[in-house]
C-alpha cells in the first residue's frame, strides 16, 4: 500500500536532575559537595532511507518518544545519556510543523538528517555550585524538559520523467513497457489509485525514473478526482510528459486542459520542460500520424511524438528525447 501522508507525535527525553551529595570518604573529615550532573535527555532524528517508498509504517506507530536522562549520583556521578531515537523515511520526504504549517525539512538525498526534538539538558550537580564562600551547597539543578510536537510527513515522488495525462491516457500502460513497474491496467478511469515509480533501462547501463501518477481532470487543482495526490507528486519531477490520447477529437483543448490544472496549482509546476506524446497511435490510421505530429500546442515548440506502447512503435524515440532533456537539467544544476 501506498502511504504518501502520515501525522507523527515525536517527543525527546528530558534531561535527568543534578544530585545533592557529599563525600564520606574515609580519611577526608571535610568531604565537599560531590552530587554529580543528569545526562541529557534523548533526541528524536529524522533521516532519508532509500530503500523505504512509502509511509506506511507511520500507520501503526504514531509516537516516538525518546528516553530520558538518568539522575546524577553521589561520588560525582554522572547520569547516563538518554538514547536517540532514528525515524527512517523515504527520500522525497517534507516534515512540516503541524501547530505552525513551517517546513522544517525537505528530504531530498538518502542520508540527510535532521534533529526534530532536542533532548533536554541534564542538571547541575551540587558539586558545580561550590564557591570559596559557599562551599557546601545543598542544592543542584533540575533536568531541562524535551521538546515535544506533532509533525506532518508529506512524500513527494522524486523522478527525472514525471506522466501527465486524462485517465485511460495510456500512463501505466507506457510505464509498464519501459520499465519494470507493474501497475493495474484497464479499461476504465482512474485505474492508477496511487503513483508508481517505474526504472528505465536506458543505453550504456544508464537509468532514469519516470514516475506514473493518478490521472488528472479538470478541477484537479481543487482536489477533483484524484488531483491533489496527482499534482503533489508531479511536482517533484523534472520533466512534465504529457501523454494525449490519439482518439480523442480535441488533442489541443485537452492539453491545454492540463497545463491549465498545473498552472492554477503551482505555476512553477506549469514551467517544468514538457514533451507532447500522442499515445495509442496504433488505433489510428497510419496516414493520421504525420497530421497528429504537425499539431500546435501552448507554450511548446519541440517535436510531437506519436507512439504505441501495446505495438512498441515511437517508444525508443521518445526515451532517447527524455534522455536528452535530463541530461540538459542536470548540466542547469551544475552551471
Amino acid at each position: 500500500m501506498f502511504v504518501d501522508y502520515a501525522e507523527v507525535f515525536v517527543k525527546s527525553g528530558d534531561g535527568g536532575d543534578g544530585a545533592v551529595a557529599f563525600r564520606r570518604e574515609k580519611y577526608v573529615p571535610k568531604g565537599g559537595p560531590a552530587g554529580g550532573n543528569g545526562g541529557d535527555g534523548g533526541s528524536v532524528y529524522i533521516i532519508a532511507d532509500a530503500n523505504l517508498s512509502t509511509l506506511l509504517d507511520f500507520r501503526y506507530q504514531k509516537k516516538y518518544i525518546a528516553r530520558k536522562g538518568d539522575n546524577g549520583a553521589n561520588s560525582l556521578r554522572d547520569g547516563k545519556y538518554g538514547q536517540d531515537i532514528y525515524v527512517k523515511v523515504p527520500v522525497g520526504t517534507i516534515v512540516k510543523d503541524k501547530d505552525t504549517g513551517e517546513t522544517l525539512c525537505d528530504f531530498t538525498g538518502a542520508g540527510q538528517k535532521f534533529m526534530a526534538a532536542k533532548g533536554g539538558r541534564g542538571g547541575k550537580g551540587n558539586s558545580n555550585f561550590a564557591t570559596a564562600v559557599h562551599q557546601t551547597p545543598r542544592y543542584a539543578e533540575n533536568g531541562k524538559p524535551g521538546e515535544e510536537k506533532t509533525l506532518i510527513f508529506e512524500l513527494k515522488l522524486i523522478a527525472d520523467i514525471g506522466l501527465v495525462g486524462f485517465p485511460n491516457a495510456g500512463k501505466s500502460t507506457l510505464i509498464s513497457v519501459i520499465s519494470e513497474a507493474k501497475p493495474k491496467i484497464a479499461d476504465y478511469p482512474f485505474t492508477t489509485l496511487e503513483p508508481n515509480l517505474g526504472i528505465v533501462r536506458y543505453k550504456d547501463f544508464n537509468s532514469f525514473t519516470v514516475a506514473d501518477i493518478p490521472g488528472i481532470i479538470e478541477g484537479a487543482h481543487e482536489g477533483k478526482g484524484l488531483g491533489l495526490q496527482f499534482l503533489r507528486h508531479i511536482e517533484r519531477t523534472r520533466i512534465l510528459l504529457f501523454l494525449i490520447d490519439a482518439i480523442s477529437e480535441t488533442h489541443e483543448q485537452d492539453y491545454e486542459t492540463l497545463l491549465n490544472e498545473l498552472e492554477l496549482y503551482s505555476p512553477a509546476l506549469a514551467s517544468k520542460k514538457k514533451i507532447i506524446v500522442i499515445s495509442k497511435g496504433d488505433i489510428v490510421e497510419e496516414s493520421e500520424w504525420s497530421k497528429l505530429q504537425q499539431k500546435k500546442f501552448r507554450d511548446y515548440d519541440g517535436k510531437v511524438y506519436v507512439i504505441s506502447s501495446a505495438a512498441g512503435f515511437g517508444i525508443q524515440e521518445v526515451l532517447d528525447k527524455c534522455w536528452q532533456e535530463i541530461a540538459l537539467e542536470k548540466e542547469k544544476l551544475i552551471d
